[in-house]
């Protein structure tokens, strides 16, 4: 067996590549090619609708309740504001899951109305300042919501009670409102990349 110099393209062994090599080379330049026009496709069309998606920012301040379970063994905080669960912080103090979950009643004929929006609301503590209820009334529509926000300390999850006192033909929903992986503007669950 003769060694030869492999970065010596003369000898026999290697004249298959030659072809192989022009081939591989006319690949890449061809995609190479294609992901720059769609690129500069990209760029002549701006940004995609919504982009880059909501901005990080800080919540409110005044918040009408903070709960949390007793334990160490629940890894979930939550606040109150404006009548509604405002924030639900898992698995760390720092890590907005939630960024509200609120009520919509409506009629389904004459009337929709949202919590934060068109409900007047109070907010009682209860007496371990773990917990709280929320009363919310609608005087123009006659309805009220009466619930209670408790972490749960068995598990890394917010309770909550609700009793909805309406008039017949009146329907509750739920309006979730998320913040996937706590991380404000900027993340994949938003488009900001």
């Amino acid at each position: 067996m003769v060694d030869r110099d492999p970065s010596s393209l003369r000898g026999r062994e290697w004249r298959w590549l030659a072809p192989r090599a022009r081939c591989l080379l006319g690949a890449l330049f061809m995609i190479g090619a294609l992901l720059a026009s769609i690129a500069g496709a990209a760029d002549a069309a701006g940004l995609a609708p919504g982009a880059p998606g909501a901005q990080s920012y800080f919540d409110l301040a005044r918040k009408d309740c903070v709960g949390t379970a007793r334990n160490k063994s629940s890894k979930v905080w939550f606040t109150v504001a404006g009548g509604v669960l405002s924030d639900v912080y898992w698995p760390t103090v720092d890590a907005t899951n939630v960024h509200t979950l609120q009520y919509v009643v409506t009629d389904g004929h004459k009337f929709t109305d949202l919590q934060t929006r068109d409900m007047s609301y109070t907010v009682k503590p209860s007496t371990t300042g773990m917990a709280c209820t929320v009363l919310a009334t609608s005087t123009t529509h006659h309805y009220r919501i009466i619930t209670s926000y408790l972490a749960d300390p068995a598990r890394d999850a917010v309770l909550m009670h609700t009793r909805f006192l309406a008039p017949a033909g009146d329907q509750l929903y739920v309006r979730l409102d998320p913040l996937a992986g706590g991380t404000g503007g900027g993340g994949s669950q938003n488009a900001g990349g």
